[in-house]
């Protein structure tokens, strides 16, 4: 609003300034004319009302430009006091207008100029040659011309810097919004794969301490024990994610394969019957596998297992792990049915797949589950290995 309302006072401030120098330049015309050949009376009333109607002209000079100018034009046939009015109206045509319009609007003002000098006959063009004064004439409107056209230039350069300042806002704006929803969706992921993990090994030492009556004091102890520790990693795994969207990239370390034995010795601990064949020996760091490679197949064999745990906590899993360094990194994840289905769908099922699927997909991988033929279910992940 202050920025249009001082606009506003700037082309006030111009129309005034233009206002005022068209009717002293013409009182200085309509003086000189006097002194140097007095004209008749009706002569000199006609070309002073002429020149007074062409500076009032100046206030509407913004709303239709190309009007004015030209009936301006056309009263310098006869009205030396209205040229002034009539140049400032070609210089704001020359500011708002087309080339083509300010062209034959400045050759019409040339010709109306030649016209009057050849009906008022004045002694000083007798002295001096007509082509003087018409290069003169002519002259004089190049420079106004070229003036408007600066103007218009300039302005052009103003709206297009606003409108490059505008758009690198909105663009910044989206970049910013972009960026938080990756931040957003990036944590979510972090969360799920890792509580997801800690949480069902948690469950699953719970619930054998409820339903499990007739466990021993020791064997008590010990899901009390698994338990404190599932929970205190759970808070630890928090922390280290917390840690790792604050701080920097690469300053934080994050799981890899070299990580995968431990994690499913974490699980058979719990008492599940799980089996991790590697002949490659990936996850013994036989192979240099990159970064963000490792830590994509430890996701992955991180939510196979906290999903194997949820839909069929009592059966076998076997974890299948091959590879072809500079081809490809592939893992199969499959367990057996479970002895008894469960009663219902856990809440929150199919997110963390959602969120694996984005993961492999962000690596150019390839995931793919859906039952086996003997009731259980299979997970596996291609994951290109380049060279």
């Amino acid at each position: 609003m202050n920025d249009a309302a001082h606009s506003r006072r700037r082309d006030r401030a111009a129309d005034g300034g233009l206002f005022v120098l068209a009717v002293l330049a013409g009182l200085a015309v309509a003086v000189l004319r006097l002194e140097i050949e007095p004209a008749p009376g009706w002569i000199m009333t006609a070309d002073t009302a002429a020149g007074a109607l062409g500076c009032l002209a100046l206030w509407w000079r913004r709303r239709c430009p190309t009007v004015l100018a030209a009936i301006l034009v056309a009263l310098t046939t006869f009205s030396e006091t209205a040229s002034p009015a009539a140049l400032v109206m070609l210089f704001t045509v020359a500011v708002h207008r087309s080339a083509w319009t300010v062209v034959l609007l400045a050759a019409g003002s040339v010709l109306t100029h030649t016209v009057y000098l050849t009906l008022r006959q004045m002694p000083l063009v007798s002295m001096v040659s007509t082509w003087v004064f018409v290069s003169w004439i002519l002259l004089v409107h190049v420079v106004v011309v070229a003036w408007g056209l600066l103007r218009r230039g300039r302005h052009q350069l103003i709206a297009s810097l606003r409108e490059r300042a505008v758009a690198a806002e909105v663009e910044a704006q989206l970049r910013t919004e972009h960026a938080r929803l990756e931040a957003r969706e990036a944590l979510a992921r972090e969360m799920h794969d890792v509580l997801g993990h800690r949480l069902s090994l948690l469950t699953i030492n719970a619930g054998a301490l409820a339903y499990h009556r007739a466990a021993t004091a020791e064997e008590t102890q010990q899901a009390a024990e698994l338990i404190r520790e599932s929970a205190h990693r759970a808070l630890k795994d928090l922390r280290e994610v917390i840690s790792v969207l604050r701080a920097p990239d690469g300053d934080m370390p994050l799981p890899g394969v070299a990580d995968i034995a431990e994690l499913v010795e974490e699980t058979a601990r719990t008492g599940t019957d799980v089996r991790l064949l590697d002949e490659p020996g990936v996850c013994t760091g036989a192979h240099a596998v990159p970064a963000a490679l490792g830590r994509t197949l430890y996701r992955f064999v991180q939510e196979a297992l906290t999903n194997a745990r949820k839909h069929a906590s009592a059966a076998p899993i076997a974890i299948t792990i091959t590879a072809e360094p500079g081809a490809h990194l592939s893992a199969e994840v499959v367990n057996e049915a479970p002895p008894v289905r469960p009663a219902a769908t856990p809440p929150g099922s199919g997110a963390g797949l959602s969120g694996l699927a984005e993961r492999v997909a962000l690596v150019g991988g390839d995931l793919r589950h859906g039952p086996t033929r003997a009731g259980g279910w299979r997970l596996a992940v291609r994951l290109p290995w380049p060279a």
